[in-house]
């Protein structure tokens, strides 16, 4: 028994914090990274809980990353109306039973759970202090717990646990500058590692018939060239993608609305800032918040600037004020 305990608190120390931090750094390094690459490149299905608040729901993902034909994902809610999504690569398709329908996009964000970053983990560590807190277990499975602290008040920090076998993510946390946590990510039950068959998710794609279809237009936009200056004022924060998508009027026929979205990321936390042209509508200025994503809406001129994002609502005003609008001549 002494020597099993004694086995057991050196495994656990394998990945304890050391008073080196340029060893803590390049641990930190290596797991976030192996975190990202087991997302895409592992066989794993099981089932994984979101909670905020007194918000919980539990999905149900199957992942198969081929070694010739890409991923293939399954994902589909377990509470509440009922969603399927199918995935092969970047090509989306989601399923709406209670409308019959069936939504096709392009996937523009790789980083939902269980994958991770936006950036690599040296750019992820220019904004975050990393913490090893050494050992634990998540749904029956061994696995290497981080902590993520900002070096500012600009952004929450963040707790994970990776399998140590492969660095999948099993669990990640949001936890407010008391160490509350504000949101969770959870699988409370998984598989990795083996044969997935493919079969289901790629008939499910292909079985459109009597699926009414609809592909929401989304383009690229240059929105420097429209006349918006989107210059973040917070260090970490990289504009990652710019789209613009048509929104339904609210006065009745009426053409559709462009609303142009730019997304910036720090690789853990995401802001998204909307501008849309105003409407006669009864919107107003304001702020508000859910867990740790928080809102805030302005008005500039002409247009309605909305920003959204899982940061402190002081980031998101730190943001709007470094946005400038100057009407092409």
């Amino acid at each position: 028994m002494l020597c099993a305990a004694a086995l057991l608190t050196a495994a656990s120390g394998s990945f304890a914090q050391t008073d080196d931090p340029a060893a803590t750094r390049k641990s930190a390094v290596s797991l976030l990274n192996r975190i990202h690459e087991a997302a895409q490149q592992q066989n794993y299905e099981g089932t994984f809980v979101y909670q905020r608040g007194a918000t919980v729901q539990s999905s149900r993902i199957t992942h198969v990353a081929t070694r010739g034909d890409g991923e293939y994902e399954s994902l589909e809610s377990l509470d509440g109306a009922p969603r399927k999504m199918l995935r092969h690569d970047d090509d989306m398709f989601t399923f709406v039973p209670e409308r019959h329908l069936l939504v096709v996009e392009h996937r523009q964000n790789r980083d939902s759970f269980p994958a991770l970053l936006a950036a690599s983990g040296d750019q992820v560590l220019s904004v975050y202090e990393p913490k090893l807190l050494g050992s634990d277990r998540v749904a029956g499975l061994d696995s290497q717990v981080l902590e993520l602290d900002p070096k500012d008040s600009y952004r929450f920090a963040y707790k994970l646990w990776a399998d140590a076998k492969t660095g999948l993510l099993l669990r990640a946390q949001t936890l407010d500058p008391d160490g509350q946590v504000l949101e969770q990510l959870s699988f409370s039950q998984v598989r990795i590692g083996g044969p997935v068959d493919k079969t289901p998710i790629a008939n499910g794609i292909r079985s459109t018939s009597g699926w009414t279809i609809v592909r929401p237009p989304v383009q690229a936009v240059d929105m420097e060239a429209q006349g918006w200056q989107l210059t973040p004022n917070i260090a970490g924060f990289r504009k990652i993608r710019e789209l613009r998508r048509p929104m339904a009027s609210s006065q009745p026929g009426q053409p559709p609305i462009p609303v142009d979205q730019a997304v910036f990321s720090d690789g853990l936390a995401t802001i998204s800032v909307f501008v849309e042209p105003v409407e006669k509508n009864t919107r107003k200025e304001g702020a508000g918040n859910s867990g740790a994503t928080h809102v805030l809406v302005k008005r500039r001129g002409d247009f309605w600037i909305t920003l959204l994002g899982e940061v402190p609502q002081a980031t998101l005003q730190q943001f709007a004020s470094a946005i400038e609008y100057k009407p092409s001549k």
